[in-house]
């Protein structure tokens, strides 16, 4: 098993997916997963890679995602705790079963819906994530028709798993995520 360097997993994700809002979000998935592993101290570039490629076949196959990514990365030879954290990070859809059973899995199920809160807020006032105020996100989230696609049981299913209350998940996003302004200037 290997992990693909940053930049083979960029290139993957430029030639599976076009669309400039899911780039943006394997992006912001990403480096959010990069902040969580350096605050558990676990690998970066496994945390990261995971989060830029946990979506790699939505845009290609939306009714079974991830079921083609799970079949690529096996036959890539990716690790098997990036592998089990895709798959997790679909629980309860398109039949999929598998609770996250490590840390990487359960931030990814608890970074990935939220960022959809982020990204739609930052639309409703253009401000960096770095800058927005935990109180607002907390707000948002709380609104079911607000970015209404959004799951928020997956959110707190993550954070749950991932040991971390969703006031503390929210703080960590807003540092986390503002290198993300920068990369988007």
């Amino acid at each position: 098993m290997s992990l693909p360097t940053r930049e083979t997993a960029r290139q993957k994700l430029q030639e599976y997916v076009h669309d400039d809002y899911q780039r943006h979000h394997a992006l912001m998935v990403a480096t959010a997963m990069e902040g969580y592993a350096n605050l558990l101290h676990e690998d970066p570039e496994l945390w990261f890679v995971t989060g830029l490629l946990h979506d790699l076949d939505f845009e290609r196959h939306p009714d079974t995602h991830p079921r083609e990514s799970l079949a690529w990365f096996k036959e890539w030879g990716y690790p098997d705790d990036l592998i089990h954290a895709v798959e997790a990070h679909a629980y309860s859809y398109h039949g999929f079963t598998t609770l996250p059973r490590t840390k990487l899995a359960a931030a990814l199920l608890a970074c990935d819906e939220i960022s959809g809160i982020f990204y739609a807020y930052r639309k409703l006032n253009p401000i960096p994530y770095g800058q927005m105020k935990a109180s607002s996100i907390r707000k948002k989230i709380k609104e079911p028709s607000f970015a209404a696609k959004v799951d928020r049981k997956m959110i707190a299913l993550g954070c749950e798993h991932l040991g971390v209350p969703l006031d503390e998940h929210i703080g960590n996003l807003i540092k986390f995520l503002a290198p993300v302004d920068a990369a988007a200037s």
